[in-house]
């Protein structure tokens, strides 16, 4: 049996180490780094961050492999403000028809004529979807499967998220977060899409193309794996920062204790940890690097599909669409997927669905607190 004077040494050691654990995850999880600054986050050197940012604003041109049929002829045209991987006025345009309904991206531009999409023929639904920013990206990619898992067993049944497992791996499926559906989980994945999709440039992940016609290079034509340094440029970016000096005014922080008390928050969640550093996700694809991991973020999303009653019928979720994040809110010009919205005001009151609670809050406000509210989401 031991002594008084064991148990006491062995009670002081066991304090000692939770003391050390506690400190250790007290400077572990710190803020990550912000800025509109086109630096680093430190994931990579300046020089190679750099590097990466010039194959991100590359224009591709025909003789390259450009389309046959494309959006735009490099990645910063689409994400530009207010910096390179941004954000933009840009939208693409889908049409669909049939039951379930089939869509399609409607290209603005081709190579030749013989190349242009087809007409739409019996098309039933269109739609436009905003760019999305991709700023802080590489922080979003590292967060833990459960993180969202956890949200979701939070939120009341009446706004529950819902979650969509996507293949990524081999066998292996994890939770969605990029996109206005969720579609992807990596980066590395989500460039190779939009170089395929936005560019019309095939690489190894998808070599072929939407359309051959009037196509003469070869594919892959990212011989040289350029998506690679896309999707390395956005893990590497900042977070978008908040406008500090509007942040601190007294009308911007009564305006997010409203957002809080109103439950903006339950599908805006203000703030999320990364997992930590070496953590495997993604099917064991993807492994946390120290500058991502452990790492405190304020997205003001839960990157969780919801039914607000805005989505346009298209799939995967004909009715739901992923939570905007509303960081970097005030550099947008237009709100919501669609774009449809030209005030914060009406994209709020455009909310119905799973929001309807929450705009009851909102419309129950007084004058004032919807001022205050505006101010707040003005200095994200």
């Amino acid at each position: 049996m031991k002594s008084q004077r064991d148990l006491t040494v062995t009670l002081a050691f066991a304090v000692a180490v939770l003391c050390v654990v506690f400190s250790y995850t007290l400077v572990a999880q710190v803020e990550a780094p912000t800025g509109f600054d086109d630096l680093t986050n430190g994931l990579v050197s300046q020089a190679t961050h750099d590097a990466d940012r010039a194959i991100f604003e590359q224009v591709r041109t025909q003789p390259a492999g450009l389309g046959p049929t494309y959006n735009r002829t490099n990645c910063a045209e689409c994400h530009i403000s207010p910096v390179t991987g941004g954000v933009s006025t840009f939208a693409d345009l889908l049409a669909g028809s049939g039951s379930p309904v089939v869509a399609r991206l409607v290209h603005e531009n081709a190579i030749c004529v013989a190349a242009q999409d087809p007409p739409p023929g019996a098309t039933e639904i269109t739609t436009r979807r905003l760019t999305l920013n991709t700023l802080g990206d590489g922080f979003v990619e590292a967060l833990a499967d459960s993180t969202f898992t956890a949200i979701q067993a939070g939120q009341p049944a009446s706004m529950r998220g819902t979650i969509l497992l996507v293949p990524v791996g081999v066998g292996a499926t994890a939770v969605g977060r990029f996109g206005w559906k969720d579609p992807h989980v990596s980066l590395q994945l989500l460039a190779a899409s939009q170089y395929l999709n936005e560019i019309g440039f095939t690489t190894p992940l998808f070599p072929s193309e939407l359309t051959a016609t009037c196509d003469a290079v070869p594919d892959p034509e990212d011989a040289a794996n350029d998506f690679d340094a896309a999707a390395r440029f956005i893990r590497a970016t900042k977070a978008p920062p908040r406008d500090a000096a509007l942040a601190a005014t007294p009308d911007a922080i009564a305006g997010g204790n409203l957002f809080n008390a109103i439950g903006c928050n339950v599908c805006h969640v203000t703030s999320l940890t990364t997992a930590p550093p070496g953590t495997v996700l993604q099917g064991g694809t993807y492994v946390v690097a120290a500058a991502l991991g452990n790492k405190i973020i304020h997205p003001y999303s839960d990157f969780l599909l919801h039914n607000i009653g805005t989505s346009d019928g298209f799939p995967a979720t004909p009715k739901k669409m992923r939570t905007a994040p509303l960081w970097g809110l005030r550099t947008h010009q237009v709100y919501l997927h669609d774009g449809a919205s030209l005030s914060l005001s009406d994209a709020i009151l455009r909310h119905a669905g799973e929001a309807t609670t929450v705009i009851n809050n909102y419309n129950a406000l007084s004058a004032t607190q919807q001022r205050q509210l505006i101010t707040f989401l003005q200095s994200l």
